[in-house]
């Protein structure tokens, strides 16, 4: 495939001479110059003799790549020779488990995997390194389970323990540990793409971490891998979808948001669809599917209408480059408080229904007889005198006969009335009523003198004979238009009123008609003889102009519970039920929502995209998976294939890539590199498995122990392959420099979040608290200058900013500079192992970096409290930091560097000073005799950080 495939594989377009080298019938057949191949006859091929260059031009020309070695000729010709049998790639192949072979004379193999490997060690004549040291052993497993050094206490239990399966208690203890989700969870993670905002310039923040906590609480659990993909892939289809399968959906709303002004949300949106396309192919299939985007795979049998039958799958989602379907994911505190606002709500509800039911003529006052009879009484009601009424607009208020006002001239889009009301005795006013009436003179004979005589009444103010305003309680209305309720005309914002339209919902009658409202005083308004009040109506900002036309006010003394308004009893009532609303609503307005995955009611149309361009549509395809892997189960078949039938195909029994891939991965995360180096790549450019029996049996077993990611943990890391000592031999060095035999375990610096983790918990401050909203931990002043947020940093105090590294606000746009440093991918695209870089600027960061500086001094103020550096506290500063003693040459060492430290800081006030500032001495309670020692072991303390086996897992 290296050599022959670019020009004669899969890919149709770029094929030349028409020759297919990837299949037998297409060797055997040939290209324009006949068959390449004769089986059994090498000597008489095509292929051997273009290969040597015989008779024209050398295979592959000199531009494509070099001549084939001696060695790969004569391998070739072997095979021609067999008859050139074609099988499938080996990762495409059913998956067999092999039984674990006997190896005559084996006392070092534990577990069934140390027969794999010791077989083929004794092949090449080498021989498994020791055992490594407990303090090691112990180290590796806590590093590798939990992310996490063990602490004294752990170190001197696990040393003290002679019992025989005293490492399986260890692992046991370490599985069970929450901190192994976390650990575990960092690295799916990774391939999930999860980050904390949107990305590219704009990089909005979105609510995302309810989703990694929901991938530490599932690893935690054990889910069974193919579960654990099910809910991830297609949650939201699952029957009667919880909240917590729904949130697990987040793992493909991890893809990018272009909120840039301008952009083309469709285009983004395919790019989103695309992305979730080759990440499932990434972290399931372990292939480059990807490369079938524009074209036909080069090198795989993947065509590019396979790819776009992937697509299909996630075309259908409901987010269009936006935040898309959310769902809320309350705290355990938030549940607590709404379901008690919920209770209350409840409480206060079912007290006013029954204070409604005992008391019907507050509820519904337009059906009582009581309360109709008294608003229509001649008796009740008193049209006042009413000297005068007058306009804010060029418009006039004619008084009629029956006592009404007509509105005449033009018609303002604001105006107010104002009617002044004047008693001859004394008289006391508990409401009014306000009668709007139709007029021949008005648009459609009114009673309002918009063009169809409608009117908008947006505030209706009383003011008693001082201009002091009298509050209104409570209006009733025999009619109001949708969404223009009478009350909207005594709550105080000019922008909502009464109207009387007669459309919307259920409301029977003619528009022009005459229309009363009646309004209720808070308390009575007592006016003494010859005293006036003034009444004032309130039209607003009206675009048209919507005034009344034509109106009659007038005044009763009877008590408002007679007229049918609320008794304030009963508006305590409705008070408490609306405190509770608010409350309620501003406990669920502050609930944080997951962003999730959710599919349109009917599916998009897909369609082959021309060289991958989202404008330029070629045929349809519907969801489909490659047909030279296993087909989608038969029940799918006769409808649209949904996300959760891929879903379940990339765990069914017959799917081969994903237990392979999934296995490699997690034996990768133990060893440092995966029995496949190319994990990424299991097709035909990836590398051979190393111990490729190996391989099945754990694929296979995993599948059989219920793809239980703690039990082949378990079983790997008991293992004697596992517990060997990481040195590297002088034979290893010259026979095996990169280990591929497995004769010993890899030695491998840790992620930058574990960097970060270890400084914490050797200095005594670390917060061991799960889940939640991500933290922001110092970081250099200015990162985000460069940015188009230009945002601040809000700097997270108390244990938040103590916390975990996997719990730090992730920018893609300006990362954490310390987990960059230390080769954090910008979680852009899938990353399925990170890299390893050695470069000055970590050590720059271990020195320097105000973080490590503050950790240094909280180091150092601990271990102060118990005095000045000797043997003794620099062992367990040892033990602290590496999980082994120190040897004589370690101790002297360090403690001639405490001395010298101690000697400069007593000769020099100002330098003392500076370094407690800079180690941030303040945030530990330092007290003045303290100082000096504080000063001298947080040198030593920023001195084990830059050590190279500090941040190393060995």
């Amino acid at each position: 495939s290296d050599t022959c495939w670019r020009c004669h594989g899969p890919d149709e377009a770029t094929r030349e001479a028409g020759l297919r080298l990837d299949t037998r019938e297409g060797a055997l057949e040939g290209g324009d110059s006949g068959p390449a191949i004769v089986p059994g006859q090498p000597d008489d091929s095509l292929l051997v003799e273009r290969i040597l260059g015989h008779g024209g031009d050398r295979m592959p020309p000199e531009d494509v790549g070099p001549a084939w070695s001696e060695a790969s000729v004569e391998k070739l010709k072997r095979w021609i020779a067999l008859g050139a049998p074609y099988e499938p790639h080996w990762a495409f192949r059913p998956l067999r488990k092999p039984t674990p072979p006997t190896v005559p004379g084996d006392s070092w193999s534990q577990r069934p995997i140390d027969r794999f490997v010791t077989e083929p060690l004794r092949a090449r004549g080498l021989a498994p390194s020791p055992r490594a040291s407990r303090e090691t052993l112990l180290r590796r497993l806590s590093l590798d389970l939990r992310g996490l050094p063990p602490d004294s206490e752990e170190l001197g239990r696990f040393l003290a323990d002679p019992r025989p399966d005293a490492e399986a208690r260890l692992v046991d203890r370490l599985l069970s540990s929450p901190h192994f989700g976390e650990r575990w969870g960092r690295h799916w993670l990774d391939q999930a793409r999860y980050a904390d905002s949107h990305g590219y310039t704009v990089d909005g923040e979105r609510t995302m971490w309810p989703y990694r906590d929901w991938v530490m609480q599932a690893i935690n659990d054990d889910m069974p891998f193919d579960q654990f993909t099910i809910e991830q892939l297609a949650g939201d289809m699952l029957p009667d979808a919880s909240v917590t399968e729904r949130v697990a959906t987040g793992f493909h709303r991890n893809t990018l948001i272009n909120q840039e002004g301008g952009s083309d949300p469709e285009q983004f949106r395919v790019e989103a669809v695309v992305d979730r396309v080759n990440t499932t192919g990434s972290v399931w299939l372990g292939l480059t599917v990807g490369c079938a985007q524009c074209h036909n795979h080069k090198y795989d049998p993947l065509t590019q209408r396979e790819f776009y039958q992937l697509y299909a799958f996630f075309n259908s989602g409901t987010d269009v480059n936006n935040g898309g379907a959310t769902v809320a994911v309350p705290t355990i505190q938030q549940s607590e408080q709404l379901l008690i606002a919920e209770q209350r709500l409840a409480a206060a509800t079912q007290l006013l229904e029954q204070f409604d039911r005992d008391h019907p003529e507050l509820v519904d006052p337009l059906s009582s007889e009581i309360t109709t009879a008294a608003r229509g009484a001649t008796e009740t009601w008193s049209q006042i005198e009413q000297p005068s009424a007058e306009t804010n607009s060029s418009a006039m208020l004619v008084r009629q006969e029956d006592g009404s006002w007509l509105a005449t001239g033009n018609v303002a889009p604001s105006d107010a009335y104002r009617i002044q009301l004047r008693t001859d005795s004394p008289t006391t006013i508990t409401s009014i009523r306000l009668e709007t009436l139709t007029d021949p003179s008005l648009p459609q004979q009114g009673p309002g003198r918009a063009g169809n005589g409608n009117f908008v009444l947006c505030e209706l103010n009383l003011r008693d004979g001082q201009g002091t305003s009298r509050r209104i309680s409570g209006a009733i209305a025999e009619h109001s238009q949708d969404k223009y309720p009478v009350t909207d005309a005594i709550d105080g914002d000019i922008k909502t009123g009464w109207a009387i339209n007669v459309g919307g919902n259920s409301q029977v009658g003619p528009l022009n008609s005459n229309r009363t409202a009646w309004f209720a005083l808070e308390t009575p308004l007592d006016l003494s003889e010859g005293e006036t009040a003034e009444l004032e109506l309130v039209f607003g900002d009206q675009p048209a102009g919507y005034p009344v036309g034509k109106f009659r006010v007038s005044v009763t003394s009877l008590d408002a519970r007679e007229l049918g308004f609320d008794s304030s009893a009963r508006r305590a009532l409705v008070s408490d039920v609306e405190a509770f609303k608010q409350q309620r609503e501003q406990l669920s307005r502050a609930i944080p929502r997951s962003m999730v995955m959710a599919d349109l009611p009917n599916p998009r149309e897909s369609f082959v995209l021309l060289r991958g361009d989202f404008l330029r549509r070629g045929d349809p395809v519907v969801p489909a998976t490659p047909a030279w892997l296993p087909a989608l189960p038969n029940e799918s078949d006769e409808r649209h294939a949904t996300r959760l039938d891929l879903a379940r195909w990339l765990v069914a029994d017959e799917q081969p890539l994903t237990p392979r891939v999934t296995v490699n991965r997690m034996w990768m995360r133990l060893f440092g590199r995966g029995l496949v180096e190319t994990e990424n790549d299991f097709g035909a450019q990836g590398s051979t498995p190393t111990h490729p029996r190996l391989l099945e049996f754990l694929a296979a077993d995993f599948i059989e122990r219920d793809w239980s990611r703690k039990n082949l943990v378990r079983s790997v890391v008991l293992s004697a392959t596992y517990q060997q000592d990481s040195y590297l031999r002088d034979d290893l060095a010259e026979l095996d420099p990169n280990n591929l035999t497995l004769a010993r375990q890899s030695r491998v610096r840790v992620e930058g979040e574990v960097v970060r983790d270890l400084a914490l918990a050797s200095s005594g401050v670390l917060s061991r608290q799960l889940g939640g909203p991500s933290v922001h931990p110092p970081q250099p002043a200015g990162v985000f200058a460069f940015t188009q947020r230009a945002g601040s940093w809000p700097e997270s105090q108390g244990a938040a900013r103590y916390r975990r590294g996997m719990y730090t606000f992730f920018y893609r746009s300006a990362p954490y500079p310390l987990l960059t440093t230390f080769d954090a991918p910008k979680f852009e695209t899938t990353c399925t192992r990170r890299v390893r870089s050695n470069t000055p600027l970590q050590s720059l960061t271990l020195s320097n970096d105000p973080v490590f500086l503050e950790l240094a001094g909280a180091w150092g103020a601990r271990l102060a409290r118990g005095g000045s550096p000797d043997r003794s506290s620099i062992e367990s500063m040892f033990r602290e930091g590496f999980s082994r003693s120190p040897n004589e040459g370690e101790v002297a060492l360090l403690l001639d560097f405490a001395a010298a430290e101690r000697e400069r800081f007593e000769s020099d006030s100002a330098a003392l000073d500076q370094w407690l500032g800079s180690v941030a001495a303040h945030r530990w309670n330092v007290a003045d005799s303290e100082r000096l020692d504080v000063a001298v072991w947080s040198s030593l303390a920023r001195i084990v950080f830059n050590l190279d086996e500090f941040i190393t897992r060995e």
